[in-house]
């Protein structure tokens, strides 16, 4: 039989279809998505939790004249599957393939890029506005929002906003009681009684209805006042928090029945202000595996559609080092916390909150709120450790800077996946926290050579009694053996690995060990290249950098960042503050721009960061420098 999902090329498509046709083809794109994901890599489970919901979405709504806005993104899939991108979904995240998130670059049906969470209400806000602006648009604007990106700041600043202006809105909350593992907080459980409690479950149609019944005093009872109007609200009607806001509440709906969502989905199109559909899925739905275990399916690597096995390497990833490290640690000082974002699988942490319940702390998507409760803690005395992906410590800049550096608090801020993410693209690379933190002062910036040295180096940083934020990479390490015991680092020391006088190559975090590879493809053309380790972006081994840099006078520094005001800038700064003007500086990092997606051996080829790469700058310059130096032929 011909699959219905082939008749689909764009939203208008589905609007032919009976019921039963638009459930056969929530099937077909399910497993569409789960044989791609399965060799791509990418987010599973949220977006078969959504399926049906956006085959109901793009029916009601009129895409891309109705505009609908993903929060986080990573639900989009099916999204784009039904705008046109079907025969391009195998290329998901691949190199020059589609994006695994909205991208305003790739379709007219992206209206808004969503990497980060909690914007999308927002976003949508602004659009609305702008549609009201131009006084000639009577179309919809749809912000599709998870109940785990409603526990961030922004969404409720948002929402507060949204419902005080009062503008055609509907935001759709895809409640599946998870954000990438289990929700926490005071919102998620108002959202579990919503779910569960008969009381809350009961619409307003049926309050009104029930009113109606009462011998004499019914109907009287619909016009009476305000205050007595508002005191039944909060013994029975459902989403109260959002009603206050100023919105209206629908649901809540089974998320994979799809009658009940295109009904529900025309009344929030018909309402005049703004609108709540609370959502009830099932994260990871139609695939055992995913919906047994949505956490490790929520961001997942290649796998085995059969076995719902992963497909690993065997080496240990640098995320495994840390948790274990923490753990160790955690056991001999018991002033140690950890504290994570909503992300206590991904940073690593989960057995340490198995091991420590008292001492760990989820706080949901909220980084800015992480850091600032890790202040709190340290100016008790705690050894707090706050892990967050490099991307999304961006969003808690300001409490970094105020928080913790500015009161010289002994924070540590353990940064995961920096540098070069790969698939997840431009929102996702870690490529500018060697920057933005540099410029912070108070703080330590460190970053390891290879997994053994972030163990010595998560030790150093708890010990150090000063803020530090210590940066290491997605994957796989080198491999390398781990040592037994912790060694110590010096503040501010650096390593040198190799002798050379031809050259000095400064490298720093993952980059030492390609350029200890490029040294060694030197040495067979006769190029002797010293190799340090300078393990510190802040503060700098000056005189270790000054004296190697003197001695060869060809400098080049490699780093995984922006080359804007990263690790080669800061030394930079450092020459010409020592007045080192025979010193010839090279940096070798990546450009001033947003990353594309793709693998990172493949992004590391292209902006030069490979051995061999290295190698060739290293090569290239020399031998300019040998040309200007050589006497001119008369």
């Amino acid at each position: 039989m011909k699959r219905i999902l082939d008749r689909i090329n764009e939203p208008k498509d589905l609007r032919s279809l009976s019921v039963d046709e638009l459930q056969r083809l929530a099937a077909e794109a399910r497993e569409l998505i789960v044989n791609t994901v399965s060799q791509t890599g990418g987010h599973l489970a949220p977006n078969l939790g959504v399926v049906e919901l956006t085959i109901a979405l793009h029916r009601v709504f009129e895409a891309p004249r109705d505009k609908i806005i993903w929060d986080v993104g990573h639900q989009c899939y099916v999204h784009k599957i039904l705008t046109g991108r079907r025969e391009a979904f195998p290329t998901l995240r691949k190199y020059g393939g589609l994006s695994g998130f909205p991208s305003r670059f790739e379709s007219e049906y992206d209206v808004f890029g969503t990497g980060h969470s909690s914007t999308s209400i927002s976003a949508a806000l602004g659009m609305a506005l702008g549609r009201d602006y131009r006084a000639d648009d009577d179309s919809s604007v749809v912000a599709v929002i998870g109940d785990g990106a409603l526990t961030a700041g922004m969404a409720f600043e948002a929402l507060n906003h949204a419902g005080h202006m009062q503008r055609r809105l509907v935001v759709v909350l895809n409640d599946n009681e998870m954000s990438i593992a289990k929700n926490v907080g005071a919102l998620s459980g108002y959202l579990t009684r919503l779910r569960t409690d008969p009381m809350y479950t009961r619409g307003k149609e049926e309050l009104e209805e029930l009113l109606q019944r009462i011998p004499a005093i019914g109907p009287r009872l619909l016009k009476w006042t305000l205050r007595v109007k508002d005191s039944l609200k909060y013994l029975v009607v459902p989403g109260m928090i959002f009603e206050e806001l100023g919105f209206t509440y629908l649901g809540p709906v089974d998320g994979h029945n799809i009658p009940q969502l295109l009904n529900i989905l025309k009344k929030a199109k018909a309402a005049e202000g703004p609108v709540i559909v609370h959502v009830l899925t099932t994260k990871g739905k139609g695939y055992k595996p995913a919906e047994t275990n949505p956490d490790k399916f929520h961001g997942v690597g290649a796998f085995d559609v059969e076995t719902g096995k992963v497909k690993k390497s065997g080496r240990v990833t640098y995320t495994e080092v840390f948790g274990r490290t923490l753990l160790t640690l955690a056991q001999e000082d018991e002033r140690i916390v950890a504290i994570t974002a909503a992300m206590t699988s991904g940073t690593g942490l989960a057995e340490f909150a198995k091991t420590f319940p008292d001492r760990f702390f989820d706080v949901g998507i909220a980084e800015q709120h992480a850091v600032t409760l890790a202040a709190g803690m340290a100016a008790e005395g705690l050894r707090p450790v706050v892990a967050i992906y490099s991307t999304f410590m961006q969003r808690a800049f300001d409490q970094v800077v105020h928080d913790v550096c500015l009161q010289r608090l002994p924070v540590v801020m353990a940064l995961d996946r920096g540098g070069i993410v790969g698939d997840d693209g431009p929102t996702h690379q870690g490529i500018f926290d060697l920057s933005y933190l540099r410029l912070i002062p108070n703080l330590t910036v460190m970053a390891p050579r290879d997994e053994n040295e972030l163990q010595h180096m998560l030790k150093a940083a708890v010990d150090y009694s000063v803020p530090v934020a210590v940066r290491y990479p997605r994957g796989t390490g080198t491999g390398c053996p781990l040592d037994q015991d912790f060694r110590e680092i010096p503040l501010g020391r650096a390593e040198v690995l190799r002798e050379g006088r031809d050259a000095t190559i400064l490298a720093v975090g993952n980059t030492v060990e390609p350029s200890l590879e490029a040294a060694e493809m030197l040495a067979a053309a006769g190029i002797k290249a010293a190799v340090i380790n300078a393990r510190f972006v802040k503060p700098l081994d000056e005189e270790c950098i000054l004296t190697y840099a003197r001695r060869s006078k060809q400098l080049f520094v490699v780093e995984e960042n922006v080359v804007s005001g990263g690790f080669g800038a800061a030394v930079l700064e450092l020459l010409a503050a020592k007045r080192q003007y025979d010193v010839h500086p090279h940096l070798i990092a990546l450009p001033d721009a947003f990353l594309e997606h793709g693998s990172p051996s493949i992004l590391r080829e292209k902006y030069g960061l490979n051995a061999k790469e290295i190698a060739e700058k290293v090569r290239v310059e020399l031998q300019r420098s040998r040309l200007r130096l050589a006497p001119t032929k008369i």
